[in-house]
């Protein structure tokens, strides 16, 4: 007679409550996740924004340098404030929307809110992500971009803050100044979202096992899938930023839209142009998108605990 097999302890892998994480908690675990994100990722995301802006820098540490001189350790977070309001919003709406796009394919697919996803499926709830994102995510972008260029150029100067520079953007042109870059935004965010979130549900399932909706991770994975999901976003939305940024920085009629600016950039500094601003970009994306990722599904964890 053979001997009674014990199964092995698992490992302390906390599940979920039976349902799927609600919309509600989708949405105020993203909003706190953004706000790790910005305080995280602002500094190299300034320098990533004066590269794509200027022909002055030379490199990331050219940047760093000259900015550190002329604005010392508190210019790295000048224009801080407007994603930082805005980042619990707009992640907030970001990471709603992947949900609502996974109960969509969950709907289409007939799935249970315990089956796994499939990665074309966990690839159209990122992009899906992306469209109700951006009504909030351009004008806080708008701002933040006016205000960390605003020491190069003699208008922007002037500006004292976040709301000073909305009221400001908003003299010169009108409520619609505000959203100047919608579709380039768009044109950034739906391939860039894609990237985000089936990378960090591709590389969690390759750590852990575990798909998208299927129960907590250690903080290592979460550390390592979130931070290669951000470098994957910029790795595709770099070119669409490089048009974005000039775009909303740039003086109000120079350019009728994004396609104009593409060909004006093609014409004076050549598809090399459309990468300025790489290294910064993804030098900010693993630290910033880690902290983002932790925060997400550590708040999950937490409100699955007492919710």
């Amino acid at each position: 007679m053979s001997a009674v097999e014990v199964p092995p302890t698992p490992v302390a892998v906390e599940q979920p409550k039976a349902s799927a994480a609600s919309g509600t908690k989708s949405f105020l675990s993203g909003g706190f996740g953004g706000m790790c994100l910005v305080a995280a990722g602002h500094p190299l995301d300034l320098l990533k924004v004066r590269m794509q802006t200027s022909t002055e820098y030379k490199s990331t540490l050219d940047c760093f340098r000259k900015t550190l001189a002329e604005n010392g350790i508190r210019g790295m977070y000048r224009g801080m404030a407007a994603p930082l309001v805005g980042a619990t919003p707009v992640f907030a709406i970001c990471f709603w929307g992947y949900g609502m796009g996974q109960k969509i394919m969950r709907k289409v697919y007939n799935l249970s809110p315990t089956e796994a996803l499939s990665t074309k499926q966990i690839l159209f709830a990122g992009g899906f992500s992306a469209i109700p994102t951006t009504a909030l995510m351009t004008p806080m972008e708008r701002i933040k971009c006016t205000l960390q260029v605003s020491s190069g150029n003699g208008a922007g100067a002037a500006y004292k803050g976040p709301i000073d520079a909305a009221m400001g953007i908003i003299r010169s042109g009108g409520i619609t100044n505000l959203f100047k870059g919608t579709c380039a935004t768009l044109l950034r965010d739906v391939p860039g979202s894609v990237a985000y979130f089936g990378a960090y549900e591709l590389i969690k399932k390759s750590l852990t096992n575990q798909s998208a909706g299927q129960g907590s991770i250690s903080p290592v994975a979460i550390v390592t899938a979130g931070g290669l999901a951000g470098m994957a976003n910029w790795a595709v939305a770099i070119p669409p930023d490089v048009l974005k940024s000039r775009l909303q920085t740039a003086p109000d009629g120079k350019y009728t839209g994004v396609r104009q600016v593409f060909i004006e950039m093609m014409r004076t500094e050549g598809a090399g142009a459309l990468f300025r601003g790489m290294g910064p970009a993804l030098l900010r994306a693993f630290p910033a998108n880690a902290a983002c990722f932790l925060g997400v599904e550590m708040s999950l964890q937490f409100m699955n605990k007492v919710w």
